[in-house]
């Protein structure tokens, strides 16, 4: 398998070679962040996957990522986002539906004036906060709110008990809402 460096000069000669060393490299990844939000509806996730190598290949002439990895799970975790709330608003489910609903007691809930300006410091407050927190509280939260992991899956990767599991989510997501509203954010 071709380097992370290498993947990118493919897109930045804009060989077609890339989308097929991405795909074999990293597909598997991506589609597992998709399958997390979406479940198994595989038409969905093929188009998130093939969304995703279309914005990699967009952006990779202004962007010239290091790690690949990061910069593709991003883009495939807002592809499955953006399907979840188009079945959020046809008002069919999705697994991230649940994820969403979990954090929603945590986080700000009304409309500012400048919303992406809001949503950094919002992530920037998020980061800050799960620094602080002990390296299993971090590694359980993200699994579960980026990757969109459920519970016995983080269990198996931490090799903690699924119960155990949810009472770390429990207590983070209450530390998190006391955090925040000690920083002043509107919850």
């Amino acid at each position: 398998m071709l380097e992370d460096a290498a993947i990118v000069e493919l897109f930045w000669r804009r060989s077609e070679d890339a989308l097929r060393e991405t795909s074999r490299k990293y597909g598997g990844y991506c589609r597992a962040i998709i399958r997390n939000l979406l479940g198994d509806r595989r038409e969905d996730v093929e188009e998130c996957e093939n969304d995703t190598l279309l914005s990699a290949w967009n952006a990779m002439p202004t962007s010239r990522p290091q790690r690949l990895a990061p910069f593709l799970g991003r883009i495939a975790r807002n592809h499955a986002l953006d399907k979840v709330d188009y079945y959020t608003a046809q008002k069919r489910s999705c697994p991230a539906s649940l994820v969403l609903d979990e954090l929603a007691e945590c986080l700000p809930g009304g409309q500012e004036v400048d919303p992406q300006l809001d949503a950094k410091a919002l992530a920037g407050s998020i980061s800050t906060f799960l620094r602080g927190q002990s390296q299993t509280a971090r590694i359980v939260f993200v699994r579960r709110y980026w990757y969109g992991d459920p519970a016995g899956e983080i269990a198996r990767r931490t090799g903690l008990s699924e119960t155990n599991v949810r009472a770390i989510l429990s207590r983070t997501r209450a530390k998190l809402r006391e955090y925040l509203s000690r920083q002043g954010v509107m919850i």
